[in-house]
Protein backbone atom coordinates (compact mmCIF):
# COMPACT_ATOMS: atom_id res chain seq x y z
CA UNK A 1 0.00 0.00 0.00
CA UNK A 2 3.02 2.07 0.89
CA UNK A 3 4.50 1.49 -2.90
CA UNK A 4 0.90 2.78 -4.11
CA UNK A 5 0.95 5.75 -2.20
CA UNK A 6 4.26 6.70 -3.87
CA UNK A 7 3.61 5.31 -6.90
CA UNK A 8 0.54 8.11 -6.89
CA UNK A 9 2.68 10.70 -5.32
CA UNK A 10 5.12 10.45 -8.42
CA UNK A 11 2.53 11.11 -10.71
CA UNK A 12 1.31 13.94 -8.82
CA UNK A 13 5.13 15.64 -9.12
CA UNK A 14 5.00 14.82 -13.01
CA UNK A 15 1.79 16.03 -13.80
CA UNK A 16 2.29 19.32 -11.90
CA UNK A 17 5.43 19.31 -13.57
CA UNK A 18 3.21 19.12 -17.06
CA UNK A 19 0.81 21.56 -15.98
CA UNK A 20 -1.94 19.23 -15.55
CA UNK A 21 -3.17 20.99 -12.53
CA UNK A 22 -6.16 18.99 -12.01
CA UNK A 23 -4.52 15.69 -12.08
CA UNK A 24 -1.94 16.66 -10.08
CA UNK A 25 -4.25 17.57 -7.44
CA UNK A 26 -6.08 14.40 -7.52
CA UNK A 27 -3.11 12.39 -7.51
CA UNK A 28 -1.74 14.28 -4.81
CA UNK A 29 -5.29 13.50 -2.53
CA UNK A 30 -5.06 9.85 -3.29
CA UNK A 31 -1.83 9.66 -2.73
CA UNK A 32 -2.02 11.46 0.99
CA UNK A 33 -5.18 8.97 1.44
CA UNK A 34 -3.49 5.99 1.17
CA UNK A 35 -0.23 7.25 3.19
CA UNK A 36 -2.79 7.87 6.15
CA UNK A 37 -4.24 4.07 6.12
CA UNK A 38 -0.99 2.68 5.47
CA UNK A 39 0.39 4.78 8.85
CA UNK A 40 -3.16 3.78 10.32
CA UNK A 41 -2.84 -0.34 9.61
CA UNK A 42 0.85 0.26 10.27
CA UNK A 43 -0.18 1.46 14.29
CA UNK A 44 -2.78 -1.50 14.82
CA UNK A 45 -0.65 -3.98 13.78
CA UNK A 46 2.10 -2.20 16.68
CA UNK A 47 -0.42 -2.54 19.05
CA UNK A 48 -1.89 -6.07 17.75
CA UNK A 49 1.08 -8.01 17.98
CA UNK A 50 1.10 -10.65 20.16
CA UNK A 51 4.08 -12.87 21.66
CA UNK A 52 5.72 -15.67 20.69
CA UNK A 53 3.45 -18.89 22.27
Amino acid sequence: MLSYAVLFLIIAIVAAALGFSGVAGTASWIAQVLFLVFLVLFIISLFNKRGPR
